[in-house]
Protein backbone atom coordinates (compact mmCIF):
# COMPACT_ATOMS: atom_id res chain seq x y z
CA UNK A 1 0.00 0.00 0.00
CA UNK A 2 2.92 2.33 0.71
CA UNK A 3 4.03 2.19 -2.94
CA UNK A 4 0.59 3.24 -4.19
CA UNK A 5 0.51 5.97 -1.52
CA UNK A 6 3.72 7.57 -2.76
CA UNK A 7 2.35 7.83 -6.29
CA UNK A 8 -1.07 9.01 -5.06
CA UNK A 9 0.51 11.81 -3.00
CA UNK A 10 2.10 13.24 -6.15
CA UNK A 11 -1.06 12.92 -8.25
CA UNK A 12 -3.31 14.54 -5.62
CA UNK A 13 -0.77 17.28 -4.85
CA UNK A 14 -0.52 18.05 -8.57
CA UNK A 15 -4.28 18.53 -8.82
CA UNK A 16 -4.28 20.74 -5.70
CA UNK A 17 -1.52 22.91 -7.19
CA UNK A 18 -3.59 23.43 -10.32
CA UNK A 19 -6.84 24.14 -8.47
CA UNK A 20 -5.43 26.42 -5.75
CA UNK A 21 -3.27 28.51 -8.07
CA UNK A 22 -6.19 30.85 -8.77
CA UNK A 23 -5.99 31.96 -5.12
CA UNK A 24 -2.24 31.84 -4.53
CA UNK A 25 0.69 30.66 -6.62
CA UNK A 26 2.83 30.54 -3.47
CA UNK A 27 0.49 27.92 -1.98
CA UNK A 28 0.92 25.80 -5.12
CA UNK A 29 4.70 25.93 -4.74
CA UNK A 30 4.56 24.87 -1.09
CA UNK A 31 2.13 22.03 -1.82
CA UNK A 32 4.48 20.66 -4.50
CA UNK A 33 7.49 20.93 -2.20
CA UNK A 34 5.67 19.36 0.77
CA UNK A 35 4.42 16.41 -1.30
CA UNK A 36 7.91 15.60 -2.51
CA UNK A 37 9.45 16.01 0.95
CA UNK A 38 6.88 13.57 2.37
CA UNK A 39 7.60 11.04 -0.37
CA UNK A 40 11.35 11.50 0.08
CA UNK A 41 10.97 10.81 3.79
CA UNK A 42 8.96 7.65 3.08
CA UNK A 43 11.44 6.21 0.56
CA UNK A 44 14.41 7.16 2.77
CA UNK A 45 12.96 5.14 5.65
CA UNK A 46 12.36 2.21 3.29
CA UNK A 47 15.94 2.35 1.96
CA UNK A 48 17.37 2.35 5.49
CA UNK A 49 15.60 -0.95 6.17
CA UNK A 50 16.27 -2.42 2.73
CA UNK A 51 18.63 -5.36 2.98
CA UNK A 52 19.19 -8.43 0.84
CA UNK A 53 19.25 -11.71 2.68
CA UNK A 54 22.51 -13.55 3.28
CA UNK A 55 21.47 -16.20 0.74
CA UNK A 56 21.42 -13.56 -2.01
CA UNK A 57 17.63 -13.50 -2.30
CA UNK A 58 16.32 -10.04 -3.11
CA UNK A 59 14.01 -8.28 -0.69
CA UNK A 60 10.74 -7.21 -2.32
CA UNK A 61 8.00 -4.87 -1.19
CA UNK A 62 4.77 -5.83 -2.98
CA UNK A 63 1.34 -4.34 -3.42
CA UNK A 64 -1.32 -6.06 -5.54
CA UNK A 65 -4.92 -5.19 -6.25
CA UNK A 66 -7.47 -6.35 -8.79
CA UNK A 67 -7.87 -3.96 -11.70
CA UNK A 68 -9.25 -5.54 -14.90
CA UNK A 69 -9.23 -9.30 -14.20
CA UNK A 70 -11.11 -10.15 -17.42
CA UNK A 71 -7.98 -9.28 -19.42
CA UNK A 72 -5.43 -10.38 -16.82
CA UNK A 73 -4.54 -6.80 -15.88
CA UNK A 74 -3.65 -6.17 -12.25
CA UNK A 75 -2.51 -3.17 -10.24
CA UNK A 76 0.79 -4.77 -9.22
CA UNK A 77 3.51 -2.58 -7.73
CA UNK A 78 6.75 -3.98 -6.34
CA UNK A 79 10.10 -2.61 -5.22
CA UNK A 80 13.47 -4.30 -4.90
CA UNK A 81 16.88 -2.70 -4.32
CA UNK A 82 17.20 -1.39 -7.87
CA UNK A 83 13.76 0.24 -7.81
CA UNK A 84 14.39 1.66 -4.33
CA UNK A 85 17.56 3.57 -5.24
CA UNK A 86 15.95 4.97 -8.40
CA UNK A 87 12.78 6.06 -6.58
CA UNK A 88 15.01 7.72 -3.95
CA UNK A 89 16.79 9.58 -6.76
CA UNK A 90 13.41 10.57 -8.25
CA UNK A 91 12.14 12.26 -5.10
CA UNK A 92 15.52 13.84 -4.31
CA UNK A 93 15.80 15.47 -7.74
CA UNK A 94 12.06 16.24 -7.59
CA UNK A 95 12.58 18.40 -4.50
CA UNK A 96 15.43 20.23 -6.20
CA UNK A 97 13.36 20.74 -9.37
CA UNK A 98 10.71 22.52 -7.31
CA UNK A 99 13.35 24.70 -5.63
CA UNK A 100 14.98 25.72 -8.91
CA UNK A 101 11.53 26.58 -10.35
CA UNK A 102 10.59 28.77 -7.37
CA UNK A 103 11.31 32.13 -9.03
CA UNK A 104 11.83 31.00 -12.63
CA UNK A 105 8.18 30.15 -13.32
CA UNK A 106 5.90 33.19 -13.15
CA UNK A 107 3.02 32.24 -15.47
CA UNK A 108 0.44 29.48 -14.89
CA UNK A 109 2.38 28.36 -11.84
CA UNK A 110 -0.22 25.88 -10.62
CA UNK A 111 -0.48 24.13 -13.97
CA UNK A 112 3.32 24.02 -14.17
CA UNK A 113 3.62 22.21 -10.84
CA UNK A 114 0.72 19.94 -11.83
CA UNK A 115 2.72 18.81 -14.86
CA UNK A 116 5.93 18.55 -12.84
CA UNK A 117 4.38 16.34 -10.16
CA UNK A 118 2.53 14.15 -12.64
CA UNK A 119 5.75 13.62 -14.59
CA UNK A 120 7.45 12.52 -11.37
CA UNK A 121 4.46 10.29 -10.53
CA UNK A 122 4.77 8.63 -13.95
CA UNK A 123 8.50 8.08 -13.47
CA UNK A 124 7.91 6.59 -10.01
CA UNK A 125 5.28 4.29 -11.47
CA UNK A 126 7.67 3.12 -14.18
CA UNK A 127 10.21 2.13 -11.51
CA UNK A 128 7.73 0.08 -9.45
CA UNK A 129 5.12 -1.27 -11.91
CA UNK A 130 5.23 -5.07 -12.21
CA UNK A 131 2.26 -5.45 -14.54
CA UNK A 132 3.31 -4.71 -18.11
CA UNK A 133 0.01 -2.99 -18.95
CA UNK A 134 0.43 -0.81 -15.87
CA UNK A 135 4.06 -0.19 -16.79
CA UNK A 136 3.01 1.06 -20.23
CA UNK A 137 0.33 3.23 -18.60
CA UNK A 138 2.92 4.95 -16.40
CA UNK A 139 5.32 5.18 -19.36
CA UNK A 140 2.72 7.29 -21.16
CA UNK A 141 1.77 9.27 -18.04
CA UNK A 142 5.29 10.66 -17.71
CA UNK A 143 5.51 11.71 -21.38
CA UNK A 144 2.44 13.94 -21.73
CA UNK A 145 3.12 16.36 -18.84
CA UNK A 146 6.79 16.56 -19.86
CA UNK A 147 5.62 17.59 -23.33
CA UNK A 148 3.63 20.45 -21.75
CA UNK A 149 6.58 21.48 -19.54
CA UNK A 150 8.73 21.95 -22.64
CA UNK A 151 6.01 23.36 -24.92
CA UNK A 152 4.63 25.95 -22.47
CA UNK A 153 7.59 26.99 -20.30
CA UNK A 154 10.52 26.29 -22.60
CA UNK A 155 12.77 28.65 -24.51
CA UNK A 156 12.42 30.22 -27.96
CA UNK A 157 12.25 27.02 -30.01
CA UNK A 158 10.16 25.11 -27.47
CA UNK A 159 7.35 23.94 -29.75
CA UNK A 160 9.71 22.25 -32.18
CA UNK A 161 11.62 20.61 -29.30
CA UNK A 162 8.45 19.40 -27.55
CA UNK A 163 6.99 17.88 -30.75
CA UNK A 164 10.29 16.17 -31.51
CA UNK A 165 10.53 14.77 -27.98
CA UNK A 166 6.97 13.47 -28.09
CA UNK A 167 7.20 11.89 -31.55
CA UNK A 168 10.46 10.05 -30.82
CA UNK A 169 9.37 8.72 -27.44
CA UNK A 170 5.81 7.94 -28.52
CA UNK A 171 7.00 5.98 -31.56
CA UNK A 172 9.24 3.90 -29.31
CA UNK A 173 6.42 3.45 -26.82
CA UNK A 174 4.05 2.11 -29.49
CA UNK A 175 6.63 -0.48 -30.52
CA UNK A 176 6.87 -1.53 -26.88
CA UNK A 177 3.07 -1.83 -26.67
CA UNK A 178 3.07 -4.20 -29.66
CA UNK A 179 5.83 -6.24 -28.02
CA UNK A 180 3.87 -6.40 -24.74
CA UNK A 181 0.76 -7.63 -26.56
CA UNK A 182 2.75 -10.26 -28.46
CA UNK A 183 4.27 -11.54 -25.21
CA UNK A 184 0.83 -11.51 -23.57
CA UNK A 185 -0.77 -13.65 -26.28
CA UNK A 186 2.14 -16.09 -26.55
CA UNK A 187 2.11 -16.65 -22.79
CA UNK A 188 -1.67 -17.05 -22.81
CA UNK A 189 -1.58 -19.68 -25.55
CA UNK A 190 1.11 -21.62 -23.69
CA UNK A 191 -0.36 -21.49 -20.19
CA UNK A 192 -4.07 -21.07 -20.89
CA UNK A 193 -4.06 -18.07 -18.55
CA UNK A 194 -3.71 -14.59 -20.02
CA UNK A 195 -1.76 -12.21 -17.80
CA UNK A 196 0.32 -9.04 -18.03
CA UNK A 197 2.06 -9.80 -14.73
CA UNK A 198 5.84 -9.57 -14.99
CA UNK A 199 6.54 -12.60 -12.81
CA UNK A 200 4.17 -14.78 -14.84
CA UNK A 201 5.65 -13.65 -18.15
CA UNK A 202 9.18 -14.51 -17.00
CA UNK A 203 8.34 -18.17 -17.59
CA UNK A 204 7.32 -17.69 -21.23
CA UNK A 205 9.26 -19.82 -23.73
CA UNK A 206 9.61 -18.75 -27.35
CA UNK A 207 11.45 -19.64 -30.51
CA UNK A 208 14.67 -17.68 -30.85
CA UNK A 209 13.48 -15.69 -33.89
CA UNK A 210 10.23 -14.74 -32.12
CA UNK A 211 12.10 -13.73 -28.98
CA UNK A 212 14.43 -11.51 -31.01
CA UNK A 213 11.58 -9.63 -32.67
CA UNK A 214 9.66 -9.09 -29.43
CA UNK A 215 12.82 -8.09 -27.59
CA UNK A 216 13.57 -5.46 -30.24
CA UNK A 217 10.19 -3.87 -29.60
CA UNK A 218 11.12 -3.37 -25.96
CA UNK A 219 14.74 -2.49 -26.68
CA UNK A 220 14.04 0.24 -29.24
CA UNK A 221 11.64 1.98 -26.86
CA UNK A 222 14.26 1.93 -24.11
CA UNK A 223 17.30 2.98 -26.20
CA UNK A 224 15.34 5.91 -27.64
CA UNK A 225 14.86 7.12 -24.07
CA UNK A 226 18.43 6.24 -23.00
CA UNK A 227 19.32 7.66 -25.66
CA UNK A 228 21.51 5.53 -27.94
CA UNK A 229 23.03 6.83 -31.15
CA UNK A 230 21.36 7.14 -33.70
CA UNK A 231 18.11 7.58 -31.69
CA UNK A 232 19.53 10.50 -29.70
CA UNK A 233 18.40 13.29 -32.00
CA UNK A 234 15.52 14.47 -29.79
CA UNK A 235 17.72 14.96 -26.72
CA UNK A 236 19.76 18.13 -27.43
CA UNK A 237 16.68 20.10 -28.52
CA UNK A 238 14.56 18.95 -25.58
CA UNK A 239 17.33 19.71 -23.09
CA UNK A 240 18.22 23.11 -24.49
CA UNK A 241 14.64 24.35 -24.81
CA UNK A 242 13.18 22.92 -21.57
CA UNK A 243 12.94 25.03 -18.40
CA UNK A 244 15.64 24.34 -15.80
CA UNK A 245 13.54 21.83 -13.87
CA UNK A 246 12.59 20.11 -17.13
CA UNK A 247 16.26 19.68 -18.07
CA UNK A 248 16.99 18.39 -14.56
CA UNK A 249 14.24 15.76 -14.79
CA UNK A 250 15.13 14.81 -18.37
CA UNK A 251 18.82 14.26 -17.58
CA UNK A 252 18.43 12.97 -14.06
CA UNK A 253 15.39 10.73 -14.38
CA UNK A 254 13.80 10.21 -17.83
CA UNK A 255 17.01 8.88 -19.35
CA UNK A 256 17.25 6.43 -16.46
CA UNK A 257 13.87 4.92 -17.29
CA UNK A 258 15.42 3.65 -20.52
CA UNK A 259 18.33 2.00 -18.71
CA UNK A 260 15.97 0.62 -16.07
CA UNK A 261 13.73 -0.86 -18.76
CA UNK A 262 16.64 -2.76 -20.31
CA UNK A 263 17.77 -4.09 -16.93
CA UNK A 264 14.29 -4.98 -15.65
CA UNK A 265 12.55 -6.24 -18.79
CA UNK A 266 14.86 -6.90 -21.75
CA UNK A 267 17.51 -8.98 -20.01
CA UNK A 268 15.28 -11.14 -17.74
CA UNK A 269 12.48 -11.72 -20.28
CA UNK A 270 14.80 -12.39 -23.25
CA UNK A 271 18.14 -13.64 -21.83
CA UNK A 272 19.24 -15.61 -24.89
CA UNK A 273 18.23 -12.95 -27.41
CA UNK A 274 19.97 -10.28 -25.27
CA UNK A 275 23.19 -12.30 -25.17
CA UNK A 276 23.09 -12.70 -28.97
CA UNK A 277 23.07 -8.92 -29.57
CA UNK A 278 25.48 -8.06 -26.72
CA UNK A 279 28.48 -7.40 -29.00
CA UNK A 280 26.50 -4.99 -31.17
CA UNK A 281 24.91 -3.26 -28.17
CA UNK A 282 28.35 -2.69 -26.64
CA UNK A 283 29.56 -1.33 -29.99
CA UNK A 284 26.71 1.20 -30.13
CA UNK A 285 27.50 2.13 -26.52
CA UNK A 286 31.12 2.87 -27.49
CA UNK A 287 29.98 4.87 -30.54
CA UNK A 288 27.74 6.92 -28.25
CA UNK A 289 30.61 7.58 -25.83
CA UNK A 290 32.94 8.94 -28.52
CA UNK A 291 30.34 10.63 -30.74
CA UNK A 292 28.61 12.36 -27.81
CA UNK A 293 31.93 13.64 -26.46
CA UNK A 294 33.00 15.03 -29.84
CA UNK A 295 29.69 16.85 -30.33
CA UNK A 296 29.83 18.19 -26.77
CA UNK A 297 33.25 19.72 -27.47
CA UNK A 298 31.89 21.46 -30.58
CA UNK A 299 28.97 23.25 -28.86
CA UNK A 300 28.79 26.92 -27.89
CA UNK A 301 25.31 26.68 -26.29
CA UNK A 302 26.00 25.56 -22.72
CA UNK A 303 22.79 23.53 -22.40
CA UNK A 304 23.40 21.71 -25.69
CA UNK A 305 26.96 21.04 -24.57
CA UNK A 306 25.72 19.42 -21.35
CA UNK A 307 23.03 17.54 -23.30
CA UNK A 308 25.61 15.88 -25.54
CA UNK A 309 27.62 14.86 -22.47
CA UNK A 310 24.56 12.80 -21.50
CA UNK A 311 24.75 10.92 -24.81
CA UNK A 312 28.38 10.13 -24.01
CA UNK A 313 27.80 9.09 -20.39
CA UNK A 314 24.81 6.93 -21.26
CA UNK A 315 27.02 5.04 -23.70
CA UNK A 316 28.84 3.69 -20.64
CA UNK A 317 25.49 2.39 -19.36
CA UNK A 318 24.88 0.43 -22.56
CA UNK A 319 28.44 -0.92 -22.51
CA UNK A 320 28.10 -2.07 -18.90
CA UNK A 321 24.65 -3.66 -19.21
CA UNK A 322 25.57 -5.91 -22.12
CA UNK A 323 28.89 -6.95 -20.61
CA UNK A 324 26.84 -9.29 -18.36
CA UNK A 325 29.37 -9.02 -15.51
CA UNK A 326 28.56 -8.21 -11.89
CA UNK A 327 31.12 -5.41 -11.61
CA UNK A 328 29.89 -3.75 -14.80
CA UNK A 329 26.24 -4.02 -13.75
CA UNK A 330 26.99 -2.44 -10.38
CA UNK A 331 28.82 0.32 -12.23
CA UNK A 332 25.74 0.84 -14.40
CA UNK A 333 23.55 1.42 -11.34
CA UNK A 334 26.13 3.84 -9.94
CA UNK A 335 26.30 5.62 -13.30
CA UNK A 336 22.53 6.05 -13.33
CA UNK A 337 22.66 7.71 -9.92
CA UNK A 338 25.81 9.79 -10.31
CA UNK A 339 25.00 10.99 -13.83
CA UNK A 340 21.59 12.10 -12.60
CA UNK A 341 23.18 14.15 -9.85
CA UNK A 342 26.23 15.61 -11.64
CA UNK A 343 24.60 16.37 -14.99
CA UNK A 344 21.45 17.56 -13.24
CA UNK A 345 23.60 19.97 -11.24
CA UNK A 346 25.23 21.28 -14.42
CA UNK A 347 21.81 21.93 -15.95
CA UNK A 348 20.72 23.77 -12.80
CA UNK A 349 23.91 25.82 -13.08
CA UNK A 350 23.16 26.58 -16.74
CA UNK A 351 19.69 27.79 -15.73
CA UNK A 352 21.18 30.08 -13.10
CA UNK A 353 23.60 31.54 -15.66
CA UNK A 354 20.81 32.06 -18.20
CA UNK A 355 18.72 33.85 -15.55
CA UNK A 356 21.60 36.23 -14.75
CA UNK A 357 23.19 36.76 -18.18
CA UNK A 358 20.19 36.18 -20.49
CA UNK A 359 22.30 34.04 -22.82
CA UNK A 360 23.43 30.43 -23.15
CA UNK A 361 26.35 31.22 -25.46
CA UNK A 362 29.62 30.37 -23.69
CA UNK A 363 31.50 32.73 -26.04
CA UNK A 364 29.65 35.64 -24.39
CA UNK A 365 30.69 34.52 -20.92
CA UNK A 366 34.12 34.39 -19.31
CA UNK A 367 35.80 35.40 -16.08
CA UNK A 368 32.61 34.83 -14.07
CA UNK A 369 34.48 33.37 -11.10
CA UNK A 370 35.43 36.94 -10.21
CA UNK A 371 31.77 37.84 -9.65
CA UNK A 372 30.38 34.39 -8.75
CA UNK A 373 32.94 32.61 -6.54
CA UNK A 374 30.40 30.29 -4.89
CA UNK A 375 28.88 29.28 -8.23
CA UNK A 376 32.34 28.90 -9.74
CA UNK A 377 33.40 26.56 -6.95
CA UNK A 378 30.28 24.43 -7.37
CA UNK A 379 30.73 24.40 -11.16
CA UNK A 380 34.31 23.22 -10.76
CA UNK A 381 33.22 20.37 -8.48
CA UNK A 382 30.55 19.08 -10.86
CA UNK A 383 32.79 19.58 -13.89
CA UNK A 384 35.39 17.40 -12.16
CA UNK A 385 32.68 14.86 -11.33
CA UNK A 386 31.56 14.78 -14.97
CA UNK A 387 35.07 14.04 -16.21
CA UNK A 388 35.49 11.25 -13.64
CA UNK A 389 37.76 12.67 -10.92
CA UNK A 390 38.48 10.11 -8.16
CA UNK A 391 36.62 10.57 -4.85
CA UNK A 392 33.50 11.65 -6.75
CA UNK A 393 30.68 9.28 -7.69
CA UNK A 394 31.15 9.28 -11.47
CA UNK A 395 34.65 7.84 -11.12
CA UNK A 396 33.38 4.82 -9.19
CA UNK A 397 30.68 4.21 -11.80
CA UNK A 398 32.85 4.43 -14.91
CA UNK A 399 35.74 2.54 -13.30
CA UNK A 400 33.46 -0.40 -12.40
CA UNK A 401 31.92 -0.45 -15.89
CA UNK A 402 35.30 -0.49 -17.63
CA UNK A 403 36.72 -3.03 -15.18
CA UNK A 404 33.75 -5.34 -15.71
CA UNK A 405 33.61 -4.93 -19.50
CA UNK A 406 37.35 -5.38 -20.16
CA UNK A 407 37.46 -9.22 -19.91
CA UNK A 408 34.37 -9.47 -22.13
CA UNK A 409 35.42 -7.24 -25.03
CA UNK A 410 38.88 -5.70 -24.86
CA UNK A 411 38.73 -3.58 -28.08
CA UNK A 412 35.41 -1.97 -27.17
CA UNK A 413 36.57 -1.22 -23.62
CA UNK A 414 39.88 0.27 -24.76
CA UNK A 415 38.07 2.60 -27.18
CA UNK A 416 35.54 3.49 -24.45
CA UNK A 417 38.37 4.65 -22.17
CA UNK A 418 39.08 7.38 -24.72
CA UNK A 419 35.75 8.83 -23.62
CA UNK A 420 37.37 9.70 -20.31
CA UNK A 421 40.02 11.72 -22.15
CA UNK A 422 37.45 13.46 -24.32
CA UNK A 423 35.28 14.21 -21.27
CA UNK A 424 38.22 16.07 -19.74
CA UNK A 425 38.55 18.13 -22.94
CA UNK A 426 34.93 19.29 -23.19
CA UNK A 427 34.53 19.73 -19.44
CA UNK A 428 37.64 21.88 -19.02
CA UNK A 429 36.76 23.86 -22.16
CA UNK A 430 33.35 24.67 -20.67
CA UNK A 431 34.94 25.68 -17.37
CA UNK A 432 37.52 27.87 -19.11
CA UNK A 433 35.00 29.60 -21.36
CA UNK A 434 32.46 30.34 -18.61
CA UNK A 435 34.32 30.98 -15.38
CA UNK A 436 37.98 31.64 -16.22
CA UNK A 437 39.82 33.95 -18.59
CA UNK A 438 39.12 37.62 -19.21
CA UNK A 439 35.77 38.85 -17.81
CA UNK A 440 33.26 39.45 -20.61
CA UNK A 441 30.84 41.24 -18.29
CA UNK A 442 31.65 44.35 -16.25
CA UNK A 443 28.30 44.73 -14.49
CA UNK A 444 27.89 43.27 -11.00
CA UNK A 445 26.17 39.88 -10.86
CA UNK A 446 24.60 38.32 -7.78
CA UNK A 447 26.14 35.10 -6.55
CA UNK A 448 24.12 32.14 -5.25
CA UNK A 449 21.24 33.02 -2.93
CA UNK A 450 20.12 30.86 0.00
CA UNK A 451 17.72 28.73 -2.06
CA UNK A 452 20.38 28.10 -4.72
CA UNK A 453 23.00 27.34 -2.06
CA UNK A 454 20.69 24.71 -0.55
CA UNK A 455 20.14 23.16 -3.98
CA UNK A 456 23.82 23.03 -4.91
CA UNK A 457 24.81 21.99 -1.39
CA UNK A 458 22.49 18.98 -1.47
CA UNK A 459 23.84 17.92 -4.86
CA UNK A 460 27.43 18.41 -3.68
CA UNK A 461 26.97 16.27 -0.57
CA UNK A 462 25.32 13.56 -2.67
CA UNK A 463 28.01 13.29 -5.35
CA UNK A 464 30.83 13.29 -2.77
CA UNK A 465 29.03 10.73 -0.56
CA UNK A 466 28.55 8.38 -3.54
CA UNK A 467 32.23 8.79 -4.41
CA UNK A 468 33.49 8.02 -0.92
CA UNK A 469 30.84 5.56 0.31
CA UNK A 470 29.36 3.66 -2.66
CA UNK A 471 29.01 0.38 -0.75
CA UNK A 472 25.42 0.90 0.56
CA UNK A 473 24.16 1.32 -3.02
CA UNK A 474 26.18 -1.68 -4.25
CA UNK A 475 24.77 -3.81 -1.41
CA UNK A 476 21.18 -2.85 -2.23
CA UNK A 477 21.43 -3.95 -5.85
CA UNK A 478 23.75 -6.95 -5.45
CA UNK A 479 21.10 -9.67 -5.69
CA UNK A 480 19.41 -7.98 -8.69
CA UNK A 481 22.76 -7.74 -10.48
CA UNK A 482 23.70 -11.35 -9.74
CA UNK A 483 20.46 -12.66 -11.25
CA UNK A 484 21.03 -10.64 -14.42
CA UNK A 485 24.56 -11.96 -14.79
CA UNK A 486 23.37 -15.56 -14.39
CA UNK A 487 20.57 -14.99 -16.94
CA UNK A 488 22.98 -13.50 -19.47
CA UNK A 489 25.46 -16.34 -19.18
Amino acid sequence: MILASMISILLVAGLLCWLLDRWSSVVAKWIALLALVIDFGIISSICLDFKDSASGTAMWINYQATWIPTFGIGFHLAMDGLSAVLVLLTFFLGILSVLCSWNEIREKTGFYFFNLLWTLAGITGVFVAMDLFLFYFFWEVMLVPMYFLIAMWGDTNRRYASFKFFIFTQAGGLLMLLAILALYFIHGQQSGSYSFDYFNLLNTSMESSTARWIMMGFLIAFVVKLPMVPFHNWLPDAHSEAPTAGSLILAGLLLKTGAYGIIRFVLPLFPQASAEIAWWAMLFGVIGIIYGAMLAYAQTDIKRLIAYTSVSHMGFVLLGIFAFRELAMQGVVMQMLTHGISTGALFVMAGMLKERLHTRDINQMGGLWTYLPAMGGAAMLFTMASLGLPALGNFIAEFLILLGAFPVNIPHTVIATLGLVFSALYSLRMMQKVFLGKPANTEPIKDLNIRELITMGALTVSIVALGLFPQPVLDMVRSVVQKLVVAGN
